[in-house]
């Protein structure tokens, strides 16, 4: 199983990007999907996460700015991240969870996000 994440780059503060992250080499449907981020020098954090109902849970900081959706038809977690800010800049990573006779994590390379003020 890979998760192969797209859509980073550089933005002006107040601007918006679209990540998008899909996942291979399974024919079953992620349980639960979710974008992480990590700042230089900080740890790795949970921006928000989505269940394979369509229930969203968001991190305080991008409340209000990034929306999470998913198309589980394909395999597929999307970040639409608005109001963009200069601390938003970070590594940020799809992380998806199959639960089968166990659970098993995935995550994706990380796609690189700066907001320049």
């Amino acid at each position: 199983v890979q998760l192969q994440a797209s859509g980073g780059g550089l933005v002006q503060a107040g601007g918006s990007l679209r990540l998008s992250c899909t996942g291979s080499g399974t024919i079953f449907s992620f349980n639960d999907m979710g974008w992480y981020r990590q700042a230089p020098g900080k740890q790795r954090e949970l921006i928000a996460a989505i269940t394979r109902g369509g229930s969203a849970n968001y991190a305080d900081s991008p409340k209000g700015r990034f929306t999470i959706s998913r198309d589980g038809a394909k395999n597929t977690v999307y970040l639409q991240m608005n109001s963009l800010k200069p601390e938003d800049t970070a590594v940020y990573y799809c992380n998806a969870r199959l639960i089968r006779s166990d659970i098993t994590n995935y995550w994706g390379k990380g796609t690189l996000v700066t907001v320049s003020s």
